[in-house]
């Protein structure tokens, strides 16, 4: 199957698996499994090869992103249970102020997220708004994760060392000028940042059903002052920032590395310890380094159990989402819009954003979505009338902006905003798929607007 037929089977797919979510309460993980079989059926994909696709696309979620989760997760328990959580909140409020945690938080995911894939940052960075939380009377959990996720969503997009950012630079031949991808990732930043710290604000102040599930322990339940005073004596600002910052610090100088194109020792060092599951693993021996001096060492097993308990359920129904993302991209659907992009060509600057769009929606990665679109744009920038390093530099940042339109239930970042938010399936959809609807959007206009002046 192609063409339009296909085009409107995948909506009717995505209408089905949503309809089987949030309406029938069939499980996410049996929902996306199905969808995507009877889909793989539908398109004619062969039959023989549908069981290697599932499984493929299956196991590529556990390949990439499993021991990533893993071990943000275990750091993320580690600073919960020793306190490091609660003394990187006070640090943070004592920047930004008390009225305005959604910002602090957005703003330390935007940091964040320049050399960490925003699954992982979510992850990293999800005790401190927990923490926050509990100090701040009155804060919304959905608020306070819609913030976070805002913030690292569009450093994940814009930015490079980000690798869809880098990759899209090089394809468009900016690898040269990466210096001015980076500021026309931070401009575009600014309105997506602006137009999702409102709708954080929106949302915590909406009515309760679109609100997190208060799932956490009977401790919430005391005040702060207790809650501090539980632990004992809070580890230093330094101790605390270790398992976050070093991680992201060995990331950032693994992309260094590679964009500065060094050899030798230097270069397989960095590279090596730049790797998401090395870093991570640093932060890991930082965070029990954290428990020894806490003398909570003790308790190490346990948290390792309860944190594969945790992260088990949020890896299966991810890897579904892969298996999705598989099929519709074994399908003939990338061919189709890549045999008709001349014609959406005309559009200008919305065509790349359109296509990123329709790819994200289609497969979920966002990363897949840059470098897919970068690749069948970079022929047609004649067409499309931008030619100039600034002007093919905003293509580069309107395929950011649709590579975030819309993130939903095929996609990684949705199932780990989701279930570390403590919201269901259905309060995602009016929470993060909305969200990236916005980003998307605000993003672009100001893109556009650019593209005007320039």
């Amino acid at each position: 199957m192609t063409g339009i037929p296909l085009l409107i089977v995948f909506c009717l797919a995505i209408v089905l698996m949503i309809v089987a979510i949030s309406k029938f309460h069939i499980h996410p993980f049996l929902s996306l499994m199905g969808t995507s079989l009877v889909l793989a059926v539908v398109v004619g994909l062969p039959l023989e090869k549908i069981p290697g696709i599932i499984g493929s696309g299956f196991s590529g979620v556990f390949s990439s992103i499993g021991i990533v989760i893993i071990l943000g997760a275990l750091i993320g328990l580690i600073l919960e249970k020793t306190g490091a959580a609660i003394r990187l909140a006070d640090v943070v409020i004592r920047f930004v102020g008390e009225k305005h945690p959604q910002l602090a938080l957005m703003l330390m995911g935007w940091i964040v997220s320049i050399p960490v894939f925003c699954d992982s940052g979510f992850v990293i960075l999800n005790p401190i708004r927990k923490a926050l939380c509990r100090k701040l009377k009155g804060a919304s959990p959905a608020g306070m994760a819609v913030a976070l996720s805002a913030g690292l969503y569009a450093a994940h997009v814009f930015i490079p060392p980000t690798p869809g950012p880098i990759a899209a630079a090089g394809s468009l031949g900016l690898a040269d000028h990466l210096a001015g991808v980076i500021l026309a990732g931070v401009i575009a930043s600014v309105p997506a940042l602006a137009a999702a710290y409102i709708f954080s604000l929106y949302i915590a102040k909406k009515d309760i059903s679109v609100h997190a599930d208060e799932k956490e322990s009977p401790d919430t339940e005391k005040s702060y002052e207790e809650l501090v005073a539980g632990f004992g004596k809070l580890p230093g600002a330094f101790s605390s920032f270790a398992p976050i910052v070093i991680p992201v610090i060995l990331m950032a100088l693994g992309s260094i590395a590679s964009m500065a194109g060094w050899t030798g020792i230097a270069f397989d060092l960095f590279n090596f310890l730049g790797k998401p599951i090395i870093a991570l693993g640093v932060g890991t021996i930082c965070a029990v380094i954290q428990l020894a001096t806490t003398k909570k060492l003790d308790k190490f097993y346990d948290m390792t159990n309860d944190t594969l308990k945790v992260t088990g359920p949020i890896l299966f129904v991810t890897a579904a989402g892969g298996v999705l993302g598989k099929v519709i991209a074994t399908s003939d659907m990338v061919n189709f819009i890549t045999a008709h992009a001349t014609v959406l060509g005309t559009v200008g600057i919305f065509f790349p954003f359109l296509l990123a769009a329709i790819l994200k929606s289609a497969q979920g990665s966002s990363t897949v979505a840059i470098t897919t679109t970068a690749g069948i744009v970079a022929p047609l920038l004649g067409a499309i009338g931008f030619t100039t390093p600034a002007e093919i530099a905003l293509v580069v940042m309107a395929i950011g902006a649709g590579a975030m339109t819309v993130s939903h239930a095929n996609d990684s970042y949705f199932w780990v905003v989701t279930n570390f938010g403590q919201m269901t399936p259905e309060q995602g959809y009016k929470t993060q798929t909305m969200l990236t609807l916005v980003l998307g959007l605000s993003s672009m206009v100001g893109i556009f607007i650019l593209s005007l002046i320039l």
